[in-house]
């Protein structure tokens, strides 16, 4: 699975109907922005990230169960693999738009 695929996917998982490789065409045609996208899963990953650490807690304090402490995790680790396959597909643009003459 490439970035871009994960990012489709999490999109679609979102509600957003998945993200197009021309943003100005998704954006004429109703689609969400790129900065919209890149800040709904910045702040699905701190939620879930903030949500493991309370399973976590809960757990030590014996208040929670281990199942929901690994399911929440490995949901956290998602979204920061996403959040990171994101970042790189953005560098290497960048990296190549750099390389382009003038």
């Amino acid at each position: 699975m490439n970035p871009l695929m994960a990012a489709r996917a999490y999109a679609q998982a979102q509600g957003t109907g998945g993200a197009t490789a021309g943003g100005a065409a998704a954006a004429a045609a109703g689609g969400p922005e790129f900065s919209q996208l890149l800040n709904n899963v910045m702040t699905d990953m701190t939620q879930q990230t903030r949500t493991a650490e309370t399973n976590m807690t809960q757990a030590i304090q014996g208040q929670g169960s281990m199942i929901d402490v690994v399911t929440s995790i490995s949901s956290a680790e998602a979204s920061l693999q996403t959040v990171i396959a994101v970042r790189d597909q953005v560098i290497s643009a960048y990296q190549e738009i750099m390389r382009m003459p003038i």
